[in-house]
């Protein structure tokens, strides 16, 4: 059985900005690079991506730039135009550099306003031809440092863009921020922020919605809970202050619908006021903003796949919050070891979070390699927790709708709610 994937992979600025997302896919068990023959990369390439995008092509990748790389077969069946303009950026790399038909194809994409970026690009007479349709040029961070330098000055002298790919360490971070990098993408930037908070940041549009919730005459216990369940750090507050010695019970709360009951609206709403009046002007940064992001659909995908997981020892809400929780060392300035102290989640998750050890850490170890687009690990994974491989990139892109449409919806205040 052949597995097809597709992920996405944050592109950022050196300010932790997202500027994109690359658009990562594998079929016929392998991925897709330019070292595999061109016969194959076509039929993988056209058999997972035209017939997954023909049907998905709204789902999660509509209001954000999409750094896509196309085959020759896939430029020809004008994959492409599934997109709107101003989302794509049409990727290629050497072997459609040296097919004369796909050259063609390229130069009328980009005279009908697509932008094009160049994987691995090379100051060669065969890329020098494309210069004046090129808006992006991608280059390895694994280059000798003299050469990525010399090949990003002469891009940006003549007005090109460079993104800075593969980027897995901090000293190759430092180094394409020194050369003024246009963007940079790699496992590196999916897992770094900046800087850390010194205390837990909350989305306030997200909190000001749970203020009216539980300021109703008669509060939604169940819209109180989904609110408060979209942000890590309100979740890490709630279930601390409920297992606090204060509200002290014989059984601990382990989820956000039990820390509620423990608490009692009315002490739920002192707790909210009280977050209010100490938070008045917060306001978030890009990096602590992108990982509350992370944490929701790290949440929904760990949630989701519960459903499929044989042997679990954990609930999908328990599944929940080891994926909302997985952040918590990048908002709270705190090692992971000190939070998971002071919240009673089940040692299955602790033992995942901190070791990535037991069903539960192959759970999590999967949901970090579908964002990572480690293919192998990837299928090793789903495999031991006898999770059907062809389901995967469906749930992975159902969370991640789900969460864009809710992000959305959190991020907007209406007028009449300012």
């Amino acid at each position: 059985m052949s597995n097809k994937y597709i992920v996405r992979q944050s592109v950022k600025d050196s300010d932790g900005v997202i500027l994109g997302y690359e658009i990562l896919y594998c079929g016929e068990n392998q991925a897709f690079t330019s070292e595999d023959s061109e016969v194959s990369r076509n039929y993988a390439a056209a058999d997972t991506i035209y017939s997954f995008l023909t049907q998905n092509s709204n789902k999660g990748l509509k209001g954000t730039l999409n750094f896509m790389t196309f085959t020759t077969m896939l430029l020809m069946k004008k994959t492409p135009h599934l997109f709107d303009k101003s989302e794509l950026v049409i990727q290629i790399d050497d072997s459609v550099i040296i097919h004369p038909l796909s050259m063609h194809f390229v130069k009328m994409y980009a005279k009908e306003g697509y932008k094009i970026a160049v994987n691995e690009f090379q100051f060669v007479p065969r890329y020098l031809a494309l210069l004046d349709s090129i808006d992006y040029i991608k280059v390895n961070a694994a280059m000798p440092a003299t050469a990525l330098r010399d090949t990003m000055e002469i891009a940006h002298s003549m007005g090109k863009k460079c993104i800075v790919t593969h980027v897995e360490t901090k000293e190759q971070h430092d180094l394409a921020v020194s050369l003024k990098a246009d963007g940079m993408q790699g496992n590196y930037e999916a897992a770094t922020l900046k800087t850390k908070s010194h205390s837990s940041s909350y989305l306030q549009s997200n909190f000001f919605r749970l203020m009216v919730a539980v300021t109703k005459d008669e509060p939604d216990v169940n819209e109180i809970e989904q609110l408060i369940a979209m942000d890590a750090s309100l979740s890490y507050g709630l279930l601390k202050m409920a297992n606090s010695a204060y509200f002290a019970l014989r059984h601990r709360a382990t989820t956000i619908h039990q820390a509620i009951m423990t608490l009692g609206l009315g002490q739920l709403r002192q707790w909210i006021y009280l977050l209010s009046s100490s938070n008045p002007d917060q306001k978030m940064d890009a990096g602590t903003e992108e990982f509350l992001k992370i944490s929701f659909m790290r949440a929904s995908f760990s949630s989701e796949l519960m459903k499929y997981a044989k042997d679990m020892p954990i609930s999908r809400s328990e599944a929940y919050l080891m994926g909302m929780f997985s952040t918590l060392n990048h908002l709270i300035d705190a090692p992971m070891e000190e939070i998971l102290a002071e919240v009673p989640v089940s040692e299955d998750i602790k033992d995942a979070l901190l070791e990535g050890s037991g069903r539960c850490g192959i759970l999590y170890k999967l949901v970090l390699a579908y964002e990572q687009a480690d293919w192998d690990t990837i299928n090793a994974c789903a495999e031991e927790l006898g999770i059907p491989s062809k389901m995967l990139t469906n749930i992975y892109f159902d969370c991640m709708e789900s969460v864009n449409v809710l992000w959305e919806q959190l991020t907007s205040i209406s007028p009449n709610q300012k």
